[in-house]
């Protein structure tokens, strides 16, 4: 399948309109999962909403810049839906950080679609 310019140049227009929310800190624990640790930065694009009737999730790398580096789609088994992620100024250990995040358990599983 051919690289969608403007998929990406969407993306990008919603993340640059919206307020970057990180409400789940690098290094904190999940209110509702104490297992689950936070290994980077993850919150949501304010005044957005998704399918699970939330704002829209994002992962916020260390780099300063809002690059649009790559979205995780997800499949919850748990919550029976499923979501994209934006990934946004992450490097590539970053990455890997949340890829395995969302692949860690059987109740959920993601796939990475690098831009």
């Amino acid at each position: 399948m051919a690289y969608n310019v403007e998929f990406w140049a969407a993306l990008d227009n919603l993340v640059e309109q919206s307020e970057i929310i990180i409400d789940r800190p690098k290094g904190t624990v999940h209110p509702n999962y104490p297992d689950f640790l936070f290994r980077v930065d993850y919150g949501y694009l304010k005044g957005t909403s998704s399918m699970d009737g939330k704002e829209i999730d994002v992962w916020r790398g260390s780099d300063p810049g809002e690059y649009i580096d790559a979205i995780i789609c997800t499949v919850d088994l748990t919550k029976r839906d499923s979501e994209i992620k934006i990934l946004i100024g992450c490097n590539e250990e970053e990455k890997e950080k949340i890829y395995q995040t969302h692949n860690s358990s059987k109740y959920m599983k993601g796939i990475m679609t690098r831009r």
